[in-house]
């Protein structure tokens, strides 16, 4: 009789520690899914300390695109045709 209680106890603490396991790896999953979702999101843009960082080359393209708005209203205040 006893050898089946131990039997049983062991099987039942294995199938807990199983679905513990299983739980915790569903979680980080959907955690990463959530992270995945969030950067989607944000353009691929990543955030750190609350400041978004966004791609170094995407960034020097949008400020070689400033720079050109800013020449070319310059250059119509300034009564110039380009």
């Amino acid at each position: 009789m006893m050898p089946d209680m131990i039997f049983l106890a062991t099987v039942t603490l294995a199938a807990l520690i199983g679905v513990i396991v299983i739980a915790l790896a569903g979680l980080r999953a959907w955690h990463e899914w959530v992270e995945l979702q969030r950067y989607a999101l944000s353009g691929g843009r990543r955030e750190r300390d609350g400041a978004s960082v966004a791609n170094p080359s995407a960034a020097r393209i949008e400020l070689a695109d400033l720079r050109e708005r800013i020449r070319k209203l310059e250059a119509i205040a300034a009564g110039v045709d380009l």
